[in-house]
């Protein structure tokens, strides 16, 4: 009987001092595990109850001193701080810790691959430069031959409007001698559209002629009789190549000649016997008159007289051509 209380003496201490020590720890965790520490109490209680009736104990007796002396609880805990440090010193270390340092093998591998990737990439950058070149040159060269094209075009384009140019020239000028007036190597054709003195010159050139430049007084009668039966029985005044653009009173011909006889308008003259003549027609003066403002010169259709006239006055107009 002696015996049994002495094996209850050294065992119950320690199964306390292990509470206690459990309780530390639960004490420790109390944030991680919640409500581990009621069912950690519940186990310890059960584990008694049974080592009392193991043992033939009564049933109170264990309680007397739960807690253990205090040497006892010193010895458990420091024999439970020994068995902490063995499973720290035995634990394997955290795979949450610090990666180890690359060595310098990684590192010139690591170096290497992406060197290999960029030769790939400018490999790559080559290729469709390469690409990109021929598709220029192809559009260069597909350039080159339009515009040889369109230079073939302008200069054929030209070609046909030089061709037509001739062909309205030839064509006036045969005009211009079978419907008017063949006057030794001259023909003179009239046109009823109204023109100024500049547009009647260009459009007489483009027919192959110019303006009429009756060179003497023959050609200027003759001009005047043609001019006479085309207009009557009204009197028209009609574009001649002549005018003093240049210089006032220097009359030219349109080739740049100068007028060697003038046919200007004069007033009537009274009769010889007759009294003293009236002031002159104001429709009527003597010409030329009209100073800087009048150079270009018309012909009267009804008599053949000159008048100077300003030279964007719209007026008939009578062209020449060689025969």
């Amino acid at each position: 009987m002696q015996a049994a209380w002495l094996l209850g003496a050294l065992v119950v201490p320690q199964l306390l001092g292990f509470s206690h020590g459990a309780r530390g720890a639960d004490r420790e965790w109390e944030g991680v595990w919640g409500g581990a520490q009621e069912e950690e109490r519940e186990r310890e209680a059960l584990m008694l109850k049974h080592l009392q009736e193991a043992l033939g104990l009564p049933a109170g007796r264990g309680d007397e001193n739960p807690e253990g002396t205090p040497e006892d609880e010193e010895t458990w805990g420091t024999q439970e701080d020994g068995q902490v440090e063995e499973e720290e010193e035995t634990m394997p270390p955290s795979s949450s810790g610090p990666s180890p340092s690359p060595t310098p093998e990684d590192i010139v591998t690591y170096i290497l691959g992406r060197l290999a990737g960029l030769d790939a990439g400018l490999h790559q950058l080559h290729v469709r430069l390469h690409a990109l070149d021929t598709r220029v040159a192809e559009l260069n060269r597909g350039l080159r031959q339009l515009r040889e094209a369109a230079s073939d075009t302008r200069d054929a384009v030209q070609a046909l409007q030089e061709a037509q140019s001739r062909a309205e020239r030839e064509h006036g000028r045969l005009e211009g001698c079978l419907k008017g007036l063949r006057l030794g190597h001259k023909c003179f054709l009239l046109s009823r559209d109204f023109e100024a003195q500049a547009a009647a010159q260009a459009r007489c050139v483009a027919r192959g002629g110019s303006l009429a430049q009756p060179a003497d007084r023959q050609q200027m009668e003759a001009l005047t009789r043609y001019l006479r039966t085309a207009l009557a029985p009204y009197n028209w005044p009609v574009w001649l190549g002549v005018h003093d653009r240049r210089s006032e009173g220097l009359y030219l011909f349109e080739n740049g000649q100068r007028v060697s006889f003038f046919a200007w308008h004069r007033a009537p003259r009274p009769e010889p016997g007759a009294g003293p003549s009236p002031a002159p027609h104001p429709l009527s003066p003597n010409q030329p008159n009209g100073g800087t403002l009048e150079n270009c010169v018309a012909q009267a259709s009804d008599d053949g007289s000159w008048w100077d006239h300003d030279c964007e006055r719209r007026l008939y107009y009578v062209c020449e051509y060689p025969f």
